[in-house]
């Protein structure tokens, strides 16, 4: 028999990889999405949701947030944890089997290397951001729900594909400036993810006899900061300069344009969290990930940046 999936933030990077890994296994999708797209319910989730939306669903592969380093405590709120909680609710009620959700490794950020991360370490002592906060706020709604129906959560770290609106467009704005300023130099290591693994992911995690239980997720194959510059740079064709900035001062000048930012209510260039992201370094133990779900990474850094940029110009 067909499983029927339910897909929130189907319009999103990761949301337009997974709906057809999941058909390409012979699920059935059912895609939602705030912005419109050919074959997908447009849904709110901080609204009312569509009549009838989760009928027949077997799994909701929650993918839906927002996912910022910079906005209003309230709109982060309403969509990462409220909405969640609408959602999670609503499932319980239309008797669905599964419950799978994407957090973030962010829970874990703070102005120090963290390195083999596993689900037992702690997360950071404050919060880097609300975005970070929602989203821990958001998994504790999923994981007290399992008594209801399994529940999963995964934090997968650093994604990057074609449809990416989060990572890339960022770094590729620097990019084509010709200079990019990296606390320390890029000396950091990051694992990036490609969004295909993540989606192989969230479909061992909807088949895997687990339930109440959070995994860290990423691609298991460190690279400096610079490297993935360099890389990136290379790949477009594009000479860059990279300016190295004393981490303490990037995150000095970081709190400068956040309190500037509360006046003009435009994102900053940089932010503390970023100025974290780019200046200290995180690594992850995916032991769990591969015992209990089954799962490890297949995608080099390499062929991530390189699939992931295959279209760009």
């Amino acid at each position: 028999m067909t499983r029927l999936a339910l897909v929130t933030g189907a319009t999103g990077g990761l949301g337009r990889t997974l709906a057809p890994a999941l058909r390409a296994v012979g699920w059935a999708v059912r895609p939602t999405g705030r912005r419109p797209a050919a074959g997908v319910i447009a849904a709110d989730l901080t609204g009312p949701l569509p009549a009838g939306l989760l009928d027949g669903v077997d799994t909701v592969f929650h993918l839906a947030a927002l996912s910022s380093p910079w906005g209003r405590r309230s709109v982060f709120t309403a969509i990462n944890v409220d909405a969640t909680a609408a959602l999670i609710d609503a499932a319980t009620r239309a008797g669905c089997q599964r419950f799978v959700h994407v957090s973030t490794p962010s829970i874990y950020i703070e102005p120090r290397d963290r390195l083999e991360l596993s689900e037992a370490s702690l997360t950071a002592r404050r919060f880097a951001n609300d975005y970070a906060r929602t989203k821990w706020l958001g998994e504790r709604i999923v994981l007290a729900a399992d008594d209801a129906m399994r529940t999963v959560v995964l934090r997968p770290r650093a994604i990057v594909g074609p449809d990416d609106a989060v990572l890339l467009p960022r770094l590729l704005r620097l990019i084509r400036r010709g200079r990019v300023p990296l606390p320390g130099g890029g000396a950091v290591t990051v694992e990036l993810t490609d969004a295909r693994d993540v989606a192989t992911a969230l479909i061992a995690a909807a088949d895997a006899p687990v339930g109440g239980r959070a995994f860290n997720i990423s691609g298991g194959a460190p690279r400096t900061l610079r490297w993935i510059v360099e890389r990136v740079a290379r790949a477009l064709g594009v000479q860059v300069r990279i300016v190295a900035v004393p981490r303490r001062l990037a995150m000095a000048g970081a709190s400068l344009l956040e309190a500037a930012a509360l006046v003009t209510g435009r994102e900053p260039a940089l932010t503390r969290y970023g100025a974290m992201v780019a200046g200290w370094s995180q690594s992850f133990d995916l032991t769990a990930a591969r015992d209990q779900l089954g799962w490890t990474p297949k995608v080099s850094p390499e062929d991530a940046i390189a699939h992931a940029l295959a279209d760009a110009s």
